[in-house]
């Protein structure tokens, strides 16, 4: 068969339209026209010319143009001034010496044929015309390679590299068809230049999809200097610090690029500091500016506020997506080589005697050429992938950061922090993953065409049943895809509600210890994952039944055609069904690969369309402030009837007829009860909260001119107090603007102007003498304090002790009590190191009977078809059939029955892992949660337990599944020619040893991938909680900085490891391609009569896949190892040392105890860790039962690790607590905290009900609830709502003042009713006036329990029986307060002297001010 024929076959599609009638089989097909490729030639090689003369001519007539009009010479006197160097790069050298040699060829050839040379085409004409045009326009080529240095081009011409990518596919279709359809006898002078002719043409379409010349260019001018050197400097040290933005085309292809940093990570484990960075066009900066730019063009283009999602991403990415769809559809095109030539390769085997054995040779070589063409091709669209997905993420992840920094106060309330850590951790992972299966949308439409083409070749009609399966198989996938995708809906929203709360229990951890509600909330969790575990379920059966019907569909197929094929009486010869089974082997591939297309598409939309509702999230107001320059007015801030509200659906007003005037340098005080509108008037200064009419004007600064503080002096004590107000405030900021929130009245007459709230108005506005004149509501709260300083010095003066002069009371009014640090400050993460044993193994057995079925059938069929027609088969074709397919049958049940079980023991697993995961967290000390950085957790809840859930098992699955698919070929290739082992021996050492010089390097770039992705979710919920403070500070470009560098500094080491994956899978695909092609020399070699022609073909068969089969080992292997660190990491929070026993059942308190409350500390010692020291020392005292007793200190001095310890927060490191006689360290955890009750510091809310967050363990009726309301002074404000005790409480309480949340902490306090109520600061967030009425209630609900009042307003504790003074950790002073004011030199007396002198003393600072 020659060279012609198969033209004949290519021409066939065309043929057949014209000459319906004819029913001609292809390969009997023969054309008038014997000089086809000719033709062919000339055409291509003319229209390069005609594109290449045109642009010669206009680039002609411009410079005529330009010389009539005078531009030349100005052009070139201004080239003269600025002179240009170059630096010409190996790749620009390489394509002219490429091209040269070229050119040299055909030269050649032009003398060879002129001296009668034959040719396979009779006309001499034709000959040397394509020979000549082919020289002419090589020299085009050249000279346009040439231009590239004239026209000072960073790329080459795209008509350069449409030339060179044109010559390189004629050539490689010319060769190849050549050794196929040749059948000559020797080679010819053509055949040896097409041979040397490859390997330059390789290079240089290679060349041509790259693109870049590398040349480095040089301006060298005087005034530009400084700008082009830094920009110079930047670009060289962006080359320098990226071996991939420096790499030569060679390198790229081989990934030798890699070489530098594989040696360093096979000497010592790899540390962030080893990794290169990534290139320029990587980084995340370049990435976020260049994906906000397609979002604006998108907006413009579509005049639309909210741009689609799906529009931006294409545009964004689908350059690269192109050039991976280049590379993917030639993979996908060459795949199909081998499957085509099987059947004639089979007819070589069988004929040996009529060919000979360089046309064998010549199939093998066609044969190895393809698989490696496919292999290149293969390597480059997978890592193009991945490095897509690498862009992808980097720019959503900065543009969900950008919003999470502008989302507006109702924004974000209806996104919590869980559900948006959620979208940057789990739904962009999703959407990345979308990008590698991308390729697939193109490459299916191919594989299928081609292997109806290849099985129409060799079966004729019987073909249609094939394409009939198919499509039946293939239109399961309707169905199931909507079903799934509404699963992966259900699976998100579960997972966020998780998350979310999840994100709360973190945040809010030590109130749930304290109030011993953490058992609730590890069941709401475990709840809430139940939920999740639903639809897991459902969704993973329905991938099982999916894996079972796409796997069963290749045995389905080929049952299908074969049985088709009997019926038509279509003869089934060894090649034919061999073609036939390599070709549904090849397409078992796409079909096999589509129904994880089609989930990782479900999974993709969903996330997709989370991520766009996120981003047209609602932001901040802009223009709610207008900035004025400073010359231009006298105001600082001025607000006209402004009306401004938190929740934009009821427009229900939060502040409203603000009329306010601040001059320079005015010091501006606001007060007023719990939820008056105090922070809210500083918010809509900021521009935090929503504007709905009015004018707000701040004056613009170069410094930082005007201060806002928010009852800054609540949480220290009062000498603490006094020293930053006066050193700060009257101090070092005398000349700022400054408003300031306080509960605190002393500090009121400073002020030049006092703003008294009520209901979200300024109810009162003047000075401090002047507002107590107006006598309409600001005398109430100075009454109050009042009230405070009258207790006061009714004590002092009980006591006996003399007055002091005001002289006396300045030298007194401080002490030099040096504060220790907080317990934040000195606890030390001892859990942050990563664990590196592996752990979490999951074995599935059922694989092994599968694959051993599927290659049985084959081998059966193989072996059971005659190898020609002319050969009587040694069984009939229906017990072939029958046999076969029973065995594909079996093969196919066993496929059901692993996947089923694959589904239930990975989720079980899965289950197992979150649950102990979870009771380990949740029963952590709270060390562990005050050095532990919440992203640390976070990303172990969501995307690696996301890992476990949906994707470890089926990872090891498919690493077993692939080796026993290789094992299956190797032992069929072996059986066919045993000689194939002495390859395999060095073949197989060489694999070991590349596979351990990758594991290190490999490992250690998981690993701290994985480390690396921590700090993006813990610096994201950090700038989520602070936003505010950040956007007050104008510091969104800083922090915007930082996140693009945190995701630089995880896309480093993920991209070098998945790049590690491509150099290993590379060189081990080359390997396996040498195995193949020795198998295809010695089948070819070996006499005939020495193997079986169809068993041969059988081993050629599954041989065509064992690239395909080591890349798939090697990368389920490489990925079932980087996922596994998702098991480790997981394992590791599974192993956190625990608390205390919740409950100890020998030793249970009394149901009635504690019944006095008395509790006693002897010798208690307390540090936060073995190596720092102690903060409680040697702390030895009683306090009596149904007692008051106070405890005070300066700020550090060991008063909340006190409160700490009776709650064993912290343990003792010596000494013990006993209450009514029982040693708390004796007892559980939840016996002990669950009978003592507490108002903490900092109050905390969660989201849910009011009802829920009062009583969470739903104990007490609704009576009760009403009554604690009532107690609390929040039971008219619950009333006032429409869903009263169901009113909604947002996520950390934010619709709800602070005041207002430390008053449902006292109402938790009065619905427990414990003998022991502790107060750590519980009314620092309230006024006075609110203050003296809790302290009442308390007195009255608690009068005969014991309390403890850690307090700085010494008011609360004078009336104390008891009052214990703290210092440096020890007991200074422990008495009743009476008998420690009797001493002037006590600690007590001299903070007594501190709190009842200061509001004195402000009264003269504000008179000398003001004077």
């Amino acid at each position: 068969m020659n060279q012609l024929q198969f033209f004949n076959s290519f021409s066939l599609p065309i043929y057949k339209l014209s000459q319906l009638g004819a029913n001609l089989q292809w390969r009997e097909f023969d054309s008038t026209s014997p000089c086809l490729w000719e033709c062919i030639t000339i055409g291509v090689q003319l229209v390069f010319l005609g594109i290449l003369l045109f642009q010669i001519l206009q680039n002609f007539v411009c410079w005529i143009w330009n010389s009539f009009n005078g531009e030349s010479k100005s052009t070139d006197q201004a080239a003269e001034n600025c002179p240009i160097t170059q630096k010409l790069s190996i790749s620009y050298r390489a394509s002219v010496g490429c091209s040269f040699l070229i050119l040299a060829i055909h030269v050649l050839m032009v003398f060879v044929l002129q001296n009668g040379s034959v040719s396979q085409c009779n006309s001499r004409i034709e000959v040397l015309s394509s020979e000549i045009t082919r020289v002419i326009a090589w020299g085009g080529a050249i000279f346009a390679v040439f231009r590239v240095l004239r026209d000072k081009s960073v790329k080459y011409p795209w008509i350069l590299r449409g030339w060179w990518f044109c010559s390189f596919v004629l050539l490689i279709v010319h060769v190849g068809l050549d050794a196929y359809f040749g059948n000559v006898k020797h080679l010819g002078v053509q055949d040896y230049a097409e041979f040397f002719s490859i390997l330059p043409s390789i290079f240089l379409s290679g060349l041509s999809i790259y693109g870049r010349t590398n040349i480095v260019f040089n301006v060298h001018n005087g005034l530009e200097d400084p700008l082009l050197t830094e920009k110079c400097l930047n670009q060289e040290r962006d080359e320098k610090d990226s071996p991939y933005g420096r790499a030569t085309p060679f390198q790229l292809v081989t990934f030798s690029w890699l070489n530098p940093l594989f040696a360093v990570g096979y000497t010592k484990p790899l540390e962030q500091v080893d990794i290169p960075n990534v290139c320029k066009i990587d980084s995340a900066k370049f990435l976020s500016h260049s994906f906000d730019d397609t979002l604006n063009f998108v907006r413009k283009k579509n005049n639309s506020t909210k741009p689609s999602i799906y529009e931006t991403i294409y545009l964004f990415g689908r350059k690269k997506a192109a050039i991976n769809a280049v590379f993917a559809v030639i993979s996908a095109a060459t795949s199909y080589v081998g499957p085509y030539l099987i059947d004639d390769f089979v007819n070589f085997l069988t004929q040996k005697k009529m060919r000979t054995l360089s046309s064998g040779y010549l199939l093998a070589l066609a044969f190895v050429g393809a698989k490696t063409i496919e292999t290149i091709a293969q390597r480059q669209w997978i890592f193009g992938a991945r490095q897509l997905g690498l862009r992808l993420r980097a720019a959503l992840i900065s543009h969900i950061y950008q919003k999470g920094l502008r989302l507006s106060n109702r924004s974000r309330q209806s996104c919590s922090s869980g559900e948006i850590l959620n979208y940057m951790s789990v739904d962009i992972q999703r959407i990345t993953d979308f990008s590698w299966f991308l390729n697939t949308v193109w490459m299916l439409p191919i594989q299928i065409s081609l292997a109806m083409y290849i099985l129409h070749t060799n079966l004729g009609v019987g073909s249609l049943g094939a394409l009939a399966a198919t499509l039946v198989v293939m239109s399961c996938n309707i169905p199931m895809t909507r079903i799934q995708k509404s699963y992966q809906t259900k699976i998100m929203e579960a997972k966020d509600n998780r998350m979310k709360t999840t994100t709360e229990v973190l945040r809010n951890m030590k109130t749930l210890k304290l109030q011993a509600w953490d058992t609730q909330y590890l069941q709401k969790l475990e709840s809430l994952r139940k939920v999740e575990h639903h639809w897991l379920w459902k969704s993973l059966r329905l991938m099982g039944i999916s894996a079972f019907v796409f796997w069963a569909a290749p045995t389905f197929i080929s049952v299908t055609t074969f049985g088709v094929c009997v019926l038509l009486r279509i003869e089934l010869t060894a090649g034919r069904v061999l073609s036939a089974l390599a070709t549904f082997r090849m397409l078992q591939d796409p079909i096999f690969n589509l129904p994880d297309l089609l989930s990782a598409l479900a999974q993709g939309k969903v996330s997709a369309d989370r991520v766009g509702s996120y981003l047209h999230e609602d932001e901040i107001q802009q223009d709610s402030i207008t900035y004025v320059s400073r010359d231009l007015t006298e105001f600082d801030i001025e607000i006209e009837n402004g009306k401004f509200s938190w929740d934009l659906e009821t427009r229900r007003a939060s502040l409203d007829q603000i009329n306010l005037k601040v001059k320079r340098g005015m010091k501006v005080a606001v007060c007023g009860t719990v939820g008056s509108g105090k922070s809210s008037l500083l918010s809509c200064i900021l521009g935090e909260i929503e504007k709905l009419s009015g004018t707000v004007k701040i004056s613009v600064y170069q410094d930082a001119d005007i201060y806002l503080l928010d009852d800054p002096f609540s949480a220290v004590d009062a000498h603490t107090g006094t020293q930053l107000f006066e050193d700060c405030l009257m101090g070092a900021l005398k000349e700022k603007t400054i408003i300031y929130v306080t509960h605190q009245v002393e500090f009121l007459p400073a002020a030049d102007l006092i703003l008294v709230m009520q209901n979200g108005r300024i109810a009162q506005a003047g000075g401090f003498e002047e507002l107590l004149k107006q006598n309409i509501g600001f005398e109430v709260l100075v009454g109050a304090h009042s009230q405070a300083l009258e207790s006061i010095v009714t004590v002092e003066n009980s006591s006996g002790r003399p007055q002091l002069t005001n002289t006396e009371k300045e030298e007194d009014s401080t002490m030099n009590v040096k504060p220790k640090n907080s317990q934040h400050d000195l606890v030390q993460n001892k859990n942050s190191a990563e664990i590196t044993d592996k752990g979490g193994k999951l074995v599935q057995e059922e694989e092994r009977e599968r694959e051993e079925v599927l290659v049985t059938s084959n081998y059966w069929i193989a072996w059971a078809c005659p190898t020609t027609s002319d050969t009587k088969a040694a069984i009939g074709i229906n017990i072939v059939l029958l046999v076969y397919s029973l065995l594909a049958i079996g093969g196919s049940l066993c496929v059901l029955v692993r996947a089923m079980l694959v589904a239930i023991v990975g989720l079980q697993t899965a289950q197992m892992l979150f649950t102990n995961m979870l009771r380990s967290i949740l029963r952590a000390p709270m060390a562990f949660f005050d050095s532990t950085p919440t992203g640390r957790i976070i990303n172990r809840a969501s995307t690696d337990q996301s890992v476990l859930d949906l994707e470890m098992a089926m990872r090891l699955v498919w690493c077993a599944l692939a080796i026993i698919q290789m094992t299956g070929t190797i032992v069929v290739m072996s059986q066919v020619a045993w000689e194939v082992f002495a390859i395999f021996i060095p073949i197989t050492a060489a694999c070991i040893w590349f596979q351990q010089y990758y594991t290190p390097t490999a490992r250690e770039l998981a690993r701290l991938s994985g480390i690396q992705r921590t700090p993006i979710l813990h610096h994201f919920a950090e700038s989520l909680a602070g936003a505010a403070t950040i956007r007050a500070f104008n510091q969104e470009d800083r922090f915007l900085k930082t996140n693009l560098g945190l995701i630089d500094d995880h896309s480093r080491p993920w991209f070098h490891n998945v790049s590690a994956m491509e150099w290993l899978s590379f060189r081990l695909n080359l390997l396996s391609n040498f195995v193949f092609g020795f198998s295809l020399v010695l089948l070819v070699t070996l006499p005939e009569g020495t193997i079986n022609p169809s068993l041969a073909g059988l081993a050629v068969t599954y041989g065509i896949n064992l690239n395909v089969l080591q890349a798939t080992v090697i990368w389920n292997i490489c990925n079932a190892e980087n996922k596994i660190i998702s098991v480790e990491r997981i394992l590791q929070y599974s192993k956190i040392k625990s608390e205390a026993p919740l409950v100890i059942e020998n030793c249970r308190p009394p149901s009635n105890w504690p019944q006095d409350g008395t509790i006693c500390f002897k010798n208690l010692q307390i540090r936060y860790a073995d190596h720092l020291p102690d903060v409680l020392k040697n702390i030895s005292c009683t306090f009596p039962g149904r007692k008051k007793v106070g405890v005070v200190g300066r700020t550090g001095s060991g008063k909340s690790t006190l409160i700490q310890a009776i709650f064993r927060i912290v343990e003792p490191r010596e000494g013990s607590i006993i209450i009514d006689g029982v040693d708390i360290c004796k007892i559980g955890l939840h016996d002990l905290r669950s009978r003592l009750s507490i108002i903490p510091q900092d109050p905390s809310m969660f989201e849910g009900t009011v009802r829920g967050n009062l009583d969470p363990l739903e104990k007490y009726t609704d009576q009760e609830i009403w009554e604690a309301l009532d107690k609390c002074q929040l039971g008219a404000l619950v009333r006032a709502k429409d869903e009263r005790l169901s009113s909604s409480v947002v996520e950390n309480g934010e619709n709800w003042s602070v005041g207002q949340r430390q008053l449902f902490c006292l109402g938790r306090a009065l619905l427990k009713k414990s003998s022991i109520l502790v107060l750590d600061e519980a009314t620092a967030s309230i006024d006075s006036a609110t203050d003296g009425i809790i302290q009442n209630i308390i007195s009255q609900e608690f009068k005969d329990r014991t309390v403890v009042t850690v307090a700085h307003r010494i008011h609360t504790v004078i009336a104390s029986d008891f009052v214990l003074v703290l210092s440096d950790g020890r007991i200074a002073e422990f008495d009743s307060p009476k008998m420690l004011l009797k001493r002037d030199d006590s600690f007590f007396s001299k903070l007594i002297k501190e709190y009842s002198t200061r509001s004195q003393n402000f009264n003269s600072l504000a008179n000398q001010r003001h004077d």
